[in-house]
C-alpha cells in the first residue's frame, strides 16, 4: 500500500463513529464549553529537547490555530513531578482539553485523575497513559514498528535470516518501548528458536538518551568484541545516535546494521551516509493534525470518532492508530521525502 493510500485509510478511520461524547463539553457552535470564542487547548510534553517532539508541537499548534483554537505548551524535560505540575498549571488556566505526551505512562494516571476532577478531558498523544479512565489515545501501530525493524534486519543480515543481534531498547517509563520490543520479538522468536538468530546483548536506554544508548553499545563491544555481533536493533533514532557514536569510536560505523525510528533529519542523513541502516517513518503531520482536530471538537462539545480501542489496564480507550513505513537508502525518496516530511536538500545535502 502506498503512503498516500494509507493516509487516506487513516483519515477514514475518523469517520467511524463510536459515539464518544464528553459530558463536560456542551458548548454550541464555535464556542468552547467555557464560553470562550477560541477554545484553549493544553499540550503537556515530556520533552522539547528532541527534534521529533519539536516537530509534533509545531504541527499540533499550527493545526489548532487554523481551527480557531489557542494552545498552551508545557515541557517537563523528562521529569514526572514537573509534568504533573504542568498539568495542574493547565488546569488552573481552565483549558478546555489537555493533550499529554507522558514521560511515564503509569505516573501520568494521576494527571488524568486531576484533569477529570476539574471536568477536563484528556487525550494521550503517541504514548499511552496507563491505568486510568483516559478519554482518547492517538498514536501509531507501535507493535508494528518493532516488527518492521526486526524484519528489515533479518532481510539485510550478511546471511539473511541468520546473525547475532544487540537490542538497544527504549525507556522503560514509556509504554511504547515495550510495544516496540514486543513486535520485534514476535518476528525474531522463530529464528531464535531455530538457532539462526542470537540476541547476544540487550539493555534499555533510560529516558531515550543518546548517552545511555552509547554506554550500552560500549558495554556490548567490551564484552563481545568488535566482531561479536552483526546488527543492532535500536528502538529509535535518538537511541541510534548513541549507537552510531559508539560504533564510530571503534571504527565499526557503517559495518554493522543499525535500525531507528522517527525519520529525524539527522537519522536520514546518517542513512544516506551509511552509518545508520534504516528508520521507521511515522507520518507525524497526520498524527498531529488528527490530535488537533479531535481536541478542538472535544473542546466545542462535539462528538468524536475513533477506529478501535486499546486497553490501558483499566479501560478500553477509544483510539486512532496510524500506519507506519520502513525507510532506508533505497526508498528514502519515495517515502520520507515524497511525503514532504524531510526535504531532499536537507537529507542529501544538495
Amino acid at each position: 500500500m502506498s503512503i498516500k493510500s494509507s493516509l487516506v485509510v487513516v483519515s477514514l478511520f475518523l469517520s467511524i463513529l463510536i459515539g464518544l461524547f464528553l459530558g463536560k463539553n456542551s458548548g454550541a457552535g464555535g464556542e468552547s464549553a467555557t464560553g470562550r470564542e477560541r477554545p484553549l487547548i493544553g499540550l503537556s510534553l515530556d520533552t522539547l529537547k528532541e527534534a521529533r517532539w519539536q516537530a509534533d508541537a509545531e504541527l499540533f499548534t499550527k493545526r489548532c490555530e487554523e481551527l480557531g483554537a489557542e494552545v498552551l505548551v508545557q515541557s517537563a524535560n523528562g521529569d514526572d513531578t514537573r509534568q504533573i505540575n504542568d498539568v495542574q498549571s493547565l488546569i488552573s488556566r481552565k483549558v478546555d482539553v489537555i493533550v499529554i505526551v507522558p514521560h511515564d505512562g503509569a505516573a501520568m494516571a494521576k494527571g488524568v485523575e486531576l484533569a477529570h476532577e476539574a471536568g477536563i478531558p484528556v487525550i494521550a498523544y503517541d504514548r499511552l497513559i496507563k491505568d486510568c479512565d483516559l478519554d482518547v489515545y492517538l498514536s501509531f501501530d507501535n507493535v508494528k514498528v518493532g516488527r518492521l525493524q526486526a524484519q528489515w534486519l533479518l532481510d539485510h543480515l550478511p546471511t539473511p535470516g541468520k546473525g547475532r543481534i544487540v537490542l538497544v531498547n527504549g525507556s522503560k517509563t514509556d509504554n511504547n518501548a515495550f510495544l516496540f520490543h514486543q513486535g520485534a520479538m514476535e518476528v525474531l522468536k522463530p529464528y531464535i528458536e531455530k538457532g539462526d538468530v542470537q540476541i547476544v546483548w540487550e539493555d534499555w536506554a533510560e529516558d531515550w538518551k543518546l548517552d545511555n544508548a552509547k554506554k550500552i553499545v560500549n558495554a556490548a563491544i567490551s564484552e563481545l568484541g568488535a566482531t561479536g555481533f552483526d546488527a543492532i536493533l535500536a528502538a529509535a533514532d535518538c537511541v541510534a545516535a548513541g549507537v552510531v557514536q559508539a560504533l564510530n569510536e571503534e571504527g565499526l560505523a557503517g559495518k554493522v546494521l543499525v535500525t531507528g525510528q522517527d525519520a529525524e533529519l539527522v537519522a536520514c542523513q546518517r542513512i544516506i551516509a551509511g552509518t545508520q541502516s534504516m528508520t521507521i517513518y511515522k507520518p507525524l503531520k497526520r498524527l498531529a493534525n488528527n490530535a488537533a482536530e479531535v481536541a478542538v471538537k472535544m473542546a466545542r462539545g462535539k462528538p468524536i470518532v475513533a477506529s478501535q480501542t486499546v486497553n490501558n489496564g483499566q479501560i478500553d480507550v477509544p483510539s486512532v492508530l496510524g500506519d507506519i513505513f520502513a525507510a532506508d537508502k533505497i526508498n528514502m525518496m519515495e517515502t520520507v521525502i515524497a511525503d514532504g516530511f524531510q526535504s531532499k536538500e536537507a537529507v542529501y545535502g544538495k
